[in-house]
């Protein structure tokens, strides 16, 4: 059975409910799927000034060797200033052992992500992720176009060739649009299908 992991960073809730889409899109091809988060690492003044969402139903990740278990890795966070947060960075940091021993290589990864504006920077957060997860040796699978709903243009809506995406508006106050999480489902499923083709 093919294992897949979904690592996520979410401040207020919006990827950790994107998290939730990818995994069950995963385990409709018959994956068995893990939801992990990364720790966070800003202070607590910072989290309770700023209102972080700090309960979670998923655990925090182990380590780096925790990744070696799986056949495929899907990481998610919000855009900061057009990148990841530096609490996803911070764990994907102590990835060099593995990357040394070329411990991920072949392995299919992807990425998914939240901005509070449509135009806030979704795209260059993805690829800073995929940098990462390409430098790592594995095979990225994006949102592709059989997804059609990322092709309209009626509402506002998240979505990228390069992953799933959502908007959360500039208070946090707009959540995840089912087509995004549509979108989600959609990428986590494909990943599996091609993680247990390359396995085969």
């Amino acid at each position: 059975m093919t294992k897949v992991l979904v690592l996520y960073y979410s401040s207020y809730g919006h990827i950790e409910q994107m998290a939730e889409a990818m995994a069950e899109g995963a385990r409709e091809d018959g994956a068995e799927v893990h939801i992990r988060r990364v720790a966070e690492t800003a202070p607590d003044a910072v989290v309770q000034a700023a209102h972080f969402k700090t309960d979670s139903p998923h655990a925090v990740i182990e380590g780096p060797e925790a990744l070696v278990a799986y056949d495929a890795i899907i990481i998610g966070a919000p855009t900061r200033y057009g990148r990841m947060p530096s609490q996803i960075a911070a764990f994907l940091d102590t990835t060099g052992g593995l990357w040394a021993r070329g411990a991920l290589n072949g392995k299919v990864g992807g990425a998914f992500t939240s901005t509070a504006s449509q135009h806030g920077g979704q795209e260059t957060t993805l690829f800073s992720i995929i940098t990462n997860l390409l430098h790592l040796g594995m095979t990225i699978v994006g949102l592709d176009y059989g997804f059609q709903a990322q092709m309209g243009v009626d509402e506002v809506l998240g979505g990228s060739p390069y992953g799933a995406t959502t908007i959360s508006g500039g208070d946090g106050s707009r959540q995840p649009h089912a087509e995004e999480l549509a979108g989600a489902r959609y990428q986590g499923k494909r990943i599996a299908q091609t993680a247990a083709k390359l396995l085969g």
